[in-house]
């Protein structure tokens, strides 16, 4: 069933090639029809995401790029350093989409009746290829927006939102009872502590700044250590005993703070112990890393007994771990708190082309804390 002609629309694709050089550019694809589970989604609001950043521009050399094609199909070329193209192996030649989340209007719809109840609406929506016009997608992966609400009030309902409620849920169900957050002071951050407030969970958080430290205290964070201090270490400690936090979730990876959060974990945890053991305590100390800000190794000086773990902590497995009912819960919630708990503000809203011009690169490339870019796949190009 058509409900509006839609014909093609422009999408973002990127493109590593063997020669080893990363190309951008905007590709004029047709709109595929929809089959009975799926809508056509008039995409005009798409984050800029860190885990977007990583496959937009893979491990490109920015100071290289270069800005070459016209004004309506601008192509953005920038040299891959030769140590870092094996990590790009299973890319390579391959012409990528790029955009985990979105939202828009629905403007075409398959033959169900859960499909065709959605023309017209706002929805949200999850499943990559998001950076583009227009979005073909199952009923399944989209979130009907609460009246009122607009397609920037929802694009990031999905990666935030649900990361943070998952870390929450993962506290949950490996047993402990408060959290410990690193880049603390992030868009997910920020709503991290929003949900924890809201739901009475212990949270400490760790920046690098006195002006990070200063928007968490703003929101009402009640434990904020910077690791820059040459008190950190008992700061965090002190914190660990007053929440009795013993999951962190580090979105740095490498270097040495996954490390010292085991040891301040475990220091709280025999700071008024009885007797000693050569083994260290007995409570179990989890450390899980989500992002790679800090692309060096992952140090650990082991100073935190035998009771510990470090691993990788990704939304997507999580949510399949969960199964679909308690997945829809995660979902339900956020609708609920769209603009409330779950509410993104964004520095700034460009087009497909904009996105594409070299200084825009640079600047949302740079993930700095307070400026989060979105994309208007609609939006006409100055």
């Amino acid at each position: 069933m058509t409900d509006e002609n839609i014909g093609n629309g422009l999408q973002l694709r990127s493109l590593i090639k063997k020669s080893g050089e990363l190309e951008l550019s905007l590709l004029n694809v047709a709109t595929p029809e929809p089959a009975a589970d799926e809508v056509v989604v008039r995409v005009e609001a798409a984050p800029i995401n860190p885990s977007d950043i990583g496959l937009l521009l893979g491990a490109a050399d920015l100071s290289t790029a270069t800005l070459s094609g016209t004004k309506v199909s601008p192509v953005v070329t920038a040299k891959v350093p030769a140590p870092m193209m094996r990590a790009m192996a299973g890319r390579l030649d391959a012409s990528l989409p790029v955009g985990n989340e979105g939202a828009g209007v629905v403007v075409k719809a398959g033959a169900s009746d859960a499909a065709r109840a959605l023309v017209g609406k706002t929805v949200a929506m999850i499943g990559g290829a998001m950076y583009a016009q227009y979005r073909c997608i199952k009923v399944a992966d989209c979130l009907v927006l609460p009246n009122g609400a607009t397609p920037s009030d929802g694009a990031s309902s999905f990666v935030n939102p649900l990361t943070a409620l998952g870390m929450v849920e993962t506290m949950r169900r490996e047993g402990h009872s408060a959290l410990v957050h690193t880049a603390a002071a992030s868009n997910l951050g920020q709503m991290l502590n929003r949900v924890c407030i809201k739901d009475g969970i212990g949270l400490v958080n760790i920046v690098r700044t006195a002006e990070q430290e200063g928007i968490l205290r703003n929101i009402g964070a009640a434990y904020v250590c910077n690791s820059t201090t040459p008190t950190f270490m008992e700061d965090l400690t002190r914190a660990l005993v007053a929440t009795g936090a013993t999951l962190a979730f580090d979105a740095i990876g490498g270097g040495k703070l996954a490390s010292q959060m085991l040891n301040c974990m475990e220091a709280a945890a025999t700071r008024n112990a009885k007797a000693y053991s050569r083994y260290g305590s007995t409570v179990h100390k989890q450390v899980y890393i989500y992002g790679g800000l800090d692309i060096r190794p992952t140090e650990l000086s082991r100073g935190f007994g035998m009771a510990w773990g470090v691993g990788g902590w990704l939304l997507f497995p999580f949510l399949q771990k969960i199964g679909p009912v308690d997945g829809q819960k995660l979902r339900q919630r956020v609708a609920a708190e769209l603009k409330t708990t779950f509410a993104s503000s964004y520095t700034q809203v460009v087009s497909l082309h904009e996105a594409l011009q070299p200084q825009t690169i640079a600047a949302y490339n740079k993930r700095a804390t307070g400026e989060k870019f979105l994309i208007n796949p609609n939006k006409a190009a100055d």
